[in-house]
């Protein structure tokens, strides 16, 4: 069942600015991380951690390290959500620690590529899932074309969920939240079905989890061949990973956020990284690693293994809502990081407006599905991606970094919550983080490069906008 709908707050005064609603409660706050987490990811990215690594003690291994190094930069996440317990999240911690700049580069990256392209993606993936089973909408519909790209009656539908997700939000919290909740729980029902009637009745193998790769455990691989192919599996794994900050930027909407922010980090990635494992458990049961390695799609593939071809309808109907369900909380969560770099004077004026009826950033959210909408139409969102998780990696370890000089800047600032294992935990994520930055540059370096460039093009727009802030306080 679904947890209940959040409280509508109190009416305010006529004279008082109108304010966010912490209505989000833990459960909200778990189900709203757990669901902005798993998207289309888990149906996909075996195939890129079997390659580098096709022996199922290293497979298996490199999703509990993502989830391993995870809970170490949410440990270090507590500590300043804790500290700074507001919307916004990790682009306030980025704004405390270095300044406005890299915390608008930060927000620029989530709204034009990271958070707008996922929206995206996942509206345009749920839509083509649900192709499968309404073949009236499928990708085989072409509409029109435009400067080479076809718009197809997937992409409209796509669009439609986009509003969707922009209206129920820009109405309340309680609406928001509501959506997610019923589309994760049922996302959870279908994925524990498809694990459960896999190992019950499927036709697999348990052969396939010993089964050896040639040159054994170590692959034919020297020491610093394998920890390179780690590195390389591990770019899939935390792109899989990715979202686990979501909860940090609607901070500000938490019932106890210096105790409930941190608990949801920690129990939605131990939740979320059971699931990868279980479904991860499931696809090698059906397909040796060999051929896992050569499936895109292989949720399809496992389920036509363990049960027949006939199942795709049911596994697209699973991943649609999952796509959907990730894209409902990417909708919701997103939307408060504009509004805060608004209000700091480096964003769109309109997005930093509280609607006084509803309580929710509704400029926000219609900005970020105006765009989201744009990069749908562009047919570019899955490419830009790619290149921006390079990206959202480095704004972790920066923010882990942070919390470093946090310590040293604000010794004697309040912290409810301190960070476990501080200095090593924390530091041993600033240390996977650098080498897997550094790593991708070397075997991704396309990919590093054109993030970088992502990021860097918000830096004449950070200018225009300080510039405007300066001019709008002089003439006040």
């Amino acid at each position: 069942m679904t947890s209940a709908p959040v409280s509508s707050a109190p009416t305010e005064t006529p004279s008082e600015k109108p304010s966010l609603v912490r209505g989000l409660s833990l459960l909200d706050s778990v189900l709203l991380l757990v669901s902005g987490i798993i998207g289309s990811s888990i149906f996909l990215t075996a195939k890129d951690i079997a390659g580098p690594l096709p022996h199922p003690f290293w497979f298996f291994l490199v999703w509990v390290l993502g989830g391993a190094i995870s809970l170490c930069a949410c440990a270090a996440f507590a500590e300043l959500g804790s500290m700074f317990p507001d919307s916004g999240g990790q682009y306030i911690y980025l704004r405390e620690a270095y300044g406005d700049l890299v915390a608008f580069l930060y927000g620029w990256m989530l709204f034009a590529v990271a958070n707008g392209g996922t929206i995206a993606a996942l509206s345009v993936a749920s839509a083509a899932y649900m192709g499968n089973i309404v073949p009236a909408i499928s990708q085989q519909h072409v509409m029109f074309t435009a400067v080479g790209i076809a718009f197809t009656r997937t992409h409209a539908v796509g669009l439609v969920l986009i509003a969707i997700l922009t209206i129920v939000n820009v109405f309340g919290l309680r609406w928001g939240a509501l959506l997610n909740n019923v589309s994760t729980w049922t996302k959870f029902t279908a994925m524990a079905g498809f694990v459960v009637l896999g190992f019950a009745i499927g036709k697999g193998h348990w052969s396939n989890f010993t089964a050896q790769a040639p040159g054994g455990l170590s692959m034919g691989l020297s020491p610093g061949q394998l920890i390179s192919a780690l590195g390389v599996g591990l770019i899939a794994v935390f792109w899989a990973y990715d979202g686990w900050v979501y909860i940090t930027w609607v901070a500000g909407e938490v019932k106890d956020p210096r105790r409930n922010v941190p608990l949801a980090m920690v129990f939605g990635v131990l939740a979320v990284g059971a699931i990868y494992l279980a479904m991860n458990m499931t696809y090698v049961y059906a397909l040796p690693l060999s051929e896992v390695a050569k499936h895109e799609t292989i949720a399809h593939a496992a389920a036509a293994t363990l049960f027949s071809p006939d199942a795709a309808i049911w596994l697209s109907a699973m991943i649609a809502i999952s796509c959907f369900s990730a894209a409902a909380a990417g909708t919701l969560c997103g939307s408060r990081v504009y509004l805060a770099m608004a209000q700091d004077g480096v964003f769109f004026k309109r997005m930093a407006v509280i609607h006084p009826k509803w309580r929710t950033p509704a400029f926000s959210l219609i900005g970020q599905g105006i765009w989201a909408a744009v990069l749908t139409m562009s047919g570019r969102y899955d490419q830009l991606y790619t290149y921006v998780i390079f990206g959202m990696v480095l704004s972790y370890t920066l923010t882990v970094i942070g919390l470093f000089i946090l310590r040293w800047k604000r010794p004697d600032a309040p912290r409810p919550y301190r960070c476990t294992g501080y200095p090593w935990l924390p530091g041993f994520y600033v240390l996977i983080g650098v080498a897997w930055t550094l790593n991708t540059i070397v075997t991704r370096p396309t990919q590093a490069f054109w993030g970088a460039t992502i990021v860097l093009i918000g830096v004449p727009g950070y200018l225009y906008w300080k510039r405007k802030n300066r001019e709008l306080a002089a003439a006040e």
